[in-house]
């Protein structure tokens, strides 16, 4: 048998903004979850994203200490056009969330951005430039 990847977990400071923060890029997780330590989003293609408190990490992991710095992990979520990324952006940025790097065409053929979620990962908008 050959593993199958299958989620992507984050451990989070604060589940509540957490959840506030990846709903705004449409994920979707049950309401009235915010109390719970473990919570999951379906994402396309079958994978999950698992956000975990860290007193569920430490109830199994006793010594987890949560990491110092950032740029570790990245999620990255395509746009349906250029514009959106600016305008996803700047309604993150204008939520309260840290705009690391603002939108800008990419030489890879991408307009490109990156905000921080709640916990510091970095989270990248992109979407195609025109040919």
């Amino acid at each position: 048998m050959t593993p199958q990847f299958s989620v992507i977990g984050l451990v989070v400071s604060d589940l509540t903004a957490s959840l506030a923060f990846y709903r705004r890029l449409g994920l979707v997780f049950p309401d009235g979850v915010e109390e719970l330590p473990h919570v999951e989003a379906e994402l396309p293609g079958g994978l999950k994203l698992a956000l975990d408190t860290e007193e569920t990490i430490r109830s199994f992991h006793a010594g987890w200490q949560a990491p110092v710095g950032g740029g570790r992990v990245a999620l990255a979520f395509r746009c349906a056009a250029p514009a959106e990324v600016d305008s996803v952006y700047e309604e993150l940025v204008g939520a309260g969330y840290h705009g690391e790097l603002k939108p800008w065409d990419a030489v890879w053929g991408q307009r490109y951005a990156t905000v921080h979620d709640p916990d510091g990962n970095g989270v990248d908008l992109f979407a195609p430039l025109p040919q």
